[in-house]
């Protein structure tokens, strides 16, 4: 059962993340550029490798869909940057509130959208690809992948796929450092954004139940078709 049943309408309609009162749009306040410069330093993102286009497109989305009343599990926000090769650890789970770097790990990528990198990105069924864009967090359940997370796509076209196709956030013997080592990078997935068994549990219990995750991936066509991230920009 998805926990959001009053949420994944609006979502999932053309005019997604568009609150509206007397049909007139509501602004909405996205935080300012400085309060965006310090977080981003301050929990020292840079030299971990996280994208700054990445973070800004994130930052700016999370504040969107806060704003809208969009998110259930406000304060933390997590960020997938694509742009990295697969043996980085390219997970980011930040909380917002408190200004701290919860997780920072690897992630796996669908198998065909590429090797080392991520390249091809869709929200076709049965394309073993990654969908970029934002999603939040659903309900937990074990299944084939023992303990995994369902992920909600929001974005129509991009991503609204995601939920029917399967892509989860489910532990993966192929991500290991170890492995990223010998290989050169990881294991690849079926689409779901895998990460390492020691960590899942306790990863997945931090985000669950309405959070905000992005995926990032150098397609610059995504920012152009992103109705979120058209929304606003940051000042």
């Amino acid at each position: 059962m998805i926990c959001f049943p009053l949420i994944l309408p609006a979502l999932f309609s053309s005019a997604a993340i568009s609150p509206k009162k007397n049909n007139t749009t509501i602004r909405v306040s996205i935080r300012p550029s400085a309060f965006v410069s310090a977080l981003y330093e301050s929990l020292s993102l840079d030299s971990l490798g996280l994208s700054r286009e990445a973070f800004n497109q994130a930052i700016t989305g999370y504040y969107i869909l806060q704003d809208g009343g969009n998110i259930q599990h406000p304060g933390v926000l997590s960020i997938i940057d694509f742009s990295l090769p697969s043996y980085k650890k390219r997970l980011f789970v930040l909380d917002i509130e408190n200004g701290k770097l919860l997780f920072n790990t690897l992630v796996a990528h669908g198998r065909n959208s590429g090797q080392v990198l991520a390249t091809r990105f869709s929200n076709r069924f049965r394309s073993f690809e990654s969908s970029l864009g934002f999603y939040l967090t659903g309900e937990t359940y074990t299944g084939g992948k023992g303990y995994s997370l369902r992920l909600l796509g929001i974005e129509k076209g991009i991503n609204n796929n995601a939920y029917n196709r399967g892509i989860v956030v489910h532990a993966a013997s192929y991500v290991n450092e170890e492995i990223s080592r010998t290989g050169g990078r990881l294991g690849r997935s079926e689409g779901c954004p895998a990460i390492p068994a020691d960590i899942h549990r306790s990863l997945i219990e931090s985000i669950k139940n309405g959070s905000c995750l992005f995926i990032y991936g150098n397609d610059k066509r995504y920012a152009s078709r992103s109705r979120l991230l058209k929304k606003s920009r940051l000042s």
